[in-house]
């Protein structure tokens, strides 16, 4: 049978409910109601959002086939589409031939060598952390990490993208406008109804301002620093002096700023997720945790870490693996089919929604043995080999994979690396971490600790 032939009930799925379809299945707890879909329905499964229809695929294959095989038909989902406000046609919005071109400009700035050049910012700015914690770990006092991490990364991000191009005064507007900028950003994405952004409400008003406030402070930046003609080593620097290989054009001021939003966005808020879920994993599993220590002291005793005892820490790369596996902060990647297509023989029709989801595959048992279990041993380099490479897909995958991944890693490596020199981070009892989903995977209700030094 063709897929033409195919009616679209022939995919297996929930009974959808009058006006509302599936969304009673499908919320509060997204994540867990998809790995249910997979379990009861396949690794193909139909919802009905209104009137909106949704494919989920759950199997590596067909994950493999819709970020890579058949890539140049699939754009981004309605949700990513509707961060434009903020982001602009930034690398994570973008599509087709614009985004190719945007994407040749912002590689070179990404290479691990010029990634490099950035581990002094982010150990500076984990030191300054470390430092601050001290009156509170002899106290005995509770933070809550998921916080801390968050403030951390947008510090990092901030120096990484502008050197010391920001007053004081900047980067306290920059770090007090990205919470609720990135919160009204997600509203926005999962908005069942598009007119409620359009309405002149308070918090769009607000959103608006921010944005504009931002906007004035990136764009001075980069018209001093047009005007000045000095190149600097920043993340913004490299952007700036970037020129396309076939053209010889480099980024205009706007696309400029659209980039410098994308990688506040998406280079702090990632990261912190991953850090915050890993000191949950550590505190939850101490034996992991003290050969973690045990290997960091071994490597670097009491000295501050480069950029080179990065691939020295195995261990703790495999526990950041881990980590991204059980709770990827990218939880789901939405795709739109352009033209009619088909999977597992099954007809999916143009402009749908195609959602793969790493949560879920991350936990595919035909793939994961203990799916739910914290393991770093699956991360050997024998047991990654040995797998389906779509069975694991934090960062995405074919020529939409994050830009930002290599930053991310060396970042989230370091940051450990140095927390677990000075301390031991261990959950407040009674309280349980659990996660929610929104456009990332989020410790609900946060992670409070207490600190003991070491």
């Amino acid at each position: 049978m063709t897929a033409n032939t195919i009616p679209l009930t022939a995919v297996p799925g929930p009974k959808p409910l009058p006006l509302i379809g599936n969304l009673r299945y499908l919320r509060p707890d997204t994540h867990r109601a998809l790995v249910r879909a997979r379990e009861e329905y396949g690794d193909l499964v139909h919802f009905q959002v209104n009137n909106r229809h949704l494919y989920f695929a759950a199997h590596p294959e067909d994950v493999k086939y819709i970020l890579v095989d058949n890539n140049r038909n699939y754009h981004k989902g309605r949700g990513i589409q509707k961060a434009k406000p903020l982001l602009g046609e930034g690398l994570l919005t973008s599509e087709d031939d614009f985004w190719r071109r945007q994407r040749r400009l912002a590689q070179p700035a990404f290479h691990r060598q010029q990634i490099a050049s950035l581990a002094d910012t982010m150990t500076t700015s984990t030191a300054v952390l470390i430092d601050r914690w001290q009156p509170l770990a002899r106290s005995g006092a509770t933070l809550n990490v998921a916080e801390e991490m968050m403030g951390l990364t947008l510090d990092i991000v901030t120096k990484a993208l502008f050197s010391t191009a920001l007053t004081p005064e900047e980067i306290h507007e920059v770090g007090a406008s990205m919470a609720p900028l990135l919160r009204h950003t997600i509203q926005r994405t999962q908005a069942v109804f598009d007119f409620i952004e359009k309405l002149p409400l308070p918090s769009n008003r607000r959103s608006k301002q921010l944005g504009m406030r931002l906007d004035q402070i990136v764009y001075r930046i980069i018209e001093a620093r047009r005007q000045s003609g000095v190149e600097h080593a920043d993340l913004l620097g490299m952007l700036m002096a970037a020129r396309d290989e076939e053209t010889g054009e480099s980024m205009t001021d706007v696309h400029l700023r659209d980039e410098v939003m994308t990688l506040f966005l998406a280079g702090h808020e990632t990261t912190a997720l991953l850090l915050s879920w890993t000191w949950a994993l550590l505190s939850w599993h101490p034996d992991v945790r003290r050969r973690a220590q045990e290997e960091v002291d071994q490597v670097l005793g009491d000295r501050t870490p480069t950029a080179e005892d990065v691939t020295r820490l195995p261990y703790l790369g495999m526990i950041l693996s881990e980590s991204l596996r059980l709770y990827p902060p990218a939880w789901a990647i939405p795709r739109r089919p352009l033209a009619e297509d088909e999977i597992r023989g099954y007809r999916i029709p143009a402009g749908c929604t195609v959602l793969v989801s790493p949560y879920v595959t991350h936990r595919h048992p035909d793939f994961w043995e203990n799916p739910e279990g914290f393991d770093p041993e699956r991360f050997t380099s024998k047991a990654v080999k040995d797998r389906h490479r779509f069975a694991y897909f934090p960062f995405g995958g074919g020529p939409r994979i994050c830009i930002g991944n290599n930053f991310a890693l060396m970042e989230a490596t370091l940051v450990v690396a140095m927390i677990l020199q000075r301390y031991e981070i261990n959950l407040i009892p009674g309280h349980a971490v659990e996660a929610e989903v929104a456009f990332t995977l989020r410790p609900k209700n946060g992670v409070p600790v207490s600190l003991k030094a070491r």
